[in-house]
């Protein structure tokens, strides 16, 4: 997993509406938290999307843009998006298969998805916080939001 200080990398990927999404596009404007997920459809991602979505207004107040990522489909995103009224945007690393999940060092290449990764990246493009649990584990939102105190400066 990539650690606090590192640059982040850059990828392009589509999001629920078969959008592309750049993360160097947020440079020097937004702050982003990064969350790749296992699975839609599950049971602990869909805990931790809707607690998420519910956090989604302090995450912006604090100038921090949320982006979700699966190695699901855009379309799977979609229908899971319209299925729970969540307004996040969810991104698909779906070919190749878990490409950016492997270049922030939490794809699970025996699972064939990612870990629960979560990355602060600052307006430069730089790591700020990062964490990663297994599959089982469930995040705490919380957590994420007190973490936002590592972007002062950045």
């Amino acid at each position: 997993m990539l650690e606090a200080g590192t640059p982040a990398p850059d990828f392009t990927l589509k999001d629920q509406n078969n959008q592309e999404v750049r993360l160097s596009s947020y440079r020097g404007t937004s702050a982003v938290l990064l969350v790749f997920y296992p699975l839609a459809f599950s049971g602990t991602c869909g805990g931790e999307m809707a607690a998420l979505e519910k956090a989604l207004p302090a995450f912006a107040s604090a100038g921090v843009e949320v982006l979700t990522v699966s190695v699901d489909s855009t379309y799977a995103h979609k229908i899971w998006l319209i299925r729970e009224s969540w307004t996040m945007r969810m991104l698909a690393d779906f070919w190749p298969h878990g490409g950016v999940a492997a270049s922030y060092g939490v794809f699970n290449s025996s699972a064939g998805f990612a870990d629960r990764g979560t990355f602060l990246i600052d307006r430069a493009g730089v790591i700020r916080w990062a964490e990663c649990l297994g599959p089982g584990e469930s995040r705490d939102t919380t957590v994420w939001l007190s973490a936002l105190a590592s972007l002062d400066g950045g």
